[in-house]
């Protein structure tokens, strides 16, 4: 049964304590269901990251917006609002910083001497196409730039607006510069609304795949996170449902609550499932050694257990059932030349 007093559309039920202030307080009786979503605009001197995490596959990511709109009090990027003196918690979603200037920065990342392209991840941090963009276009203007010098990019969102941009995403597939890869932890459109309540749903989520597909769009789905209790039955019928809706390939990843996600997620859960909330948690633990966290590279993907194990096992099997003989395409960066010039390599 959900508790009554949970706030309507809303991953954080509270804001949390900043781990970088020196002083703190709370308010009391602070109305958080009369907050609106503000915008910042922030003057980044770079948007193009090199990422050193061993365990990750990009080289690099960018992120047109700083805190997500989309609510997931699962998300990895929330302690990262903290840098910028907010909380973790709501203010992660409706203080929104964005960077107007990013498809600048990444024309200049471009003409760098010597740069040698490799796909960069959009985005990979807070989401390119949370509800922000149908106001601000960041992301519409990065892709312009990518197709304008011929640059791979890979797309990871849980949002169907990136349909908007198809007459983009269609003459960079057909160059090989582009991938779509979709989060759908999933399909149960009524624990949709609550584990990411302004995402799109999943039927939409589903259409955006065929849609993508059958204009030559390649297609990659995130099963993430899978939380053991909550939709850890959920990895067959995920699998099947996208592999006849036209992906190429999928990942997951074990949720982890690292830092300040702890107190949000268990605030929301405890909130939106009183009576498993426990469960779930210790089930989260006996995949983590006993905490709800893990920051060790290569293990924090993999977790450890019974449960962990029973959940990699179902992946396995929804592989070889769904995804045998599938292939998911290598982005192309033959002809990145460094300007907007169309002549190709001498070299490559």
């Amino acid at each position: 049964m959900q508790n009554e007093n949970f706030i309507k559309g809303q991953g954080a039920q509270r804001n949390v304590i900043n781990r970088f202030d020196r002083y703190t307080y709370e308010p009391e009786d602070e109305d958080f269901d009369s907050v609106k979503t503000s915008f910042t605009e922030v003057f980044p001197k770079t948007i193009v990251n090199q990422v050193k995490s061993e365990d990750l596959p990009m080289a690099y990511s960018m992120n047109p917006y700083q805190g997500c709109e989309h609510g997931c009090a699962y998300c990895f990027a929330r302690p990262t609002h903290e840098y910028w003196g907010y909380s973790a918690g709501i203010d992660f979603e409706r203080k929104i910083m964005v960077k107007k200037n990013a498809p600048e920065l990444l024309e200049k990342f471009f003409q760098k001497r010597g740069y040698q392209a490799a796909p960069i991840l959009l985005s990979g941090n807070t989401d390119c196409y949370q509800p922000a963009e149908r106001q601000f276009e960041i992301t519409r203007k990065m892709l312009q730039v990518c197709l304008d010098y011929r640059h791979p990019v890979n797309i990871l969102t849980k949002n169907a607006l990136v349909l908007r941009d198809l007459d983009l995403l269609k003459p960079m597939a057909e160059q090989n510069l582009v991938s779509v890869s979709l989060s759908i932890p999933t399909i149960n459109e009524e624990l949709r609304r609550k584990m990411e309540p302004r995402t799109s749903s999943a039927p939409n989520k589903l259409k955006a795949i065929e849609i993508l597909s059958e204009n030559k769009i390649p297609v990659h789905v995130m099963v993430a996170p899978v939380i053991p209790g909550l939709n850890s039955d959920e990895p067959l019928n995920i699998l099947k449902s996208i592999a006849d809706a036209g992906a190429l390939g999928f990942g997951y990843t074990l949720v982890r609550l690292n830092d300040t996600v702890e107190p949000v997620f268990v605030n929301w859960i405890e909130a939106h499932f009183p009576d498993r909330a426990q469960k779930v948690l210790n089930l989260i633990r006996s995949m983590r050694g006993g905490k709800l966290g893990d920051k060790r590279y290569f293990e924090r993907q993999k977790g450890e257990g019974n449960i962990a194990e029973m959940i990699h096992t179902t992946f396995k099997i929804g592989k070889k059932k769904f995804f045998e003989g599938k292939e998911f395409p290598k982005l192309s960066t033959a002809n990145f030349t460094g300007t907007r010039d169309q002549q190709l390599r001498l070299f490559d």
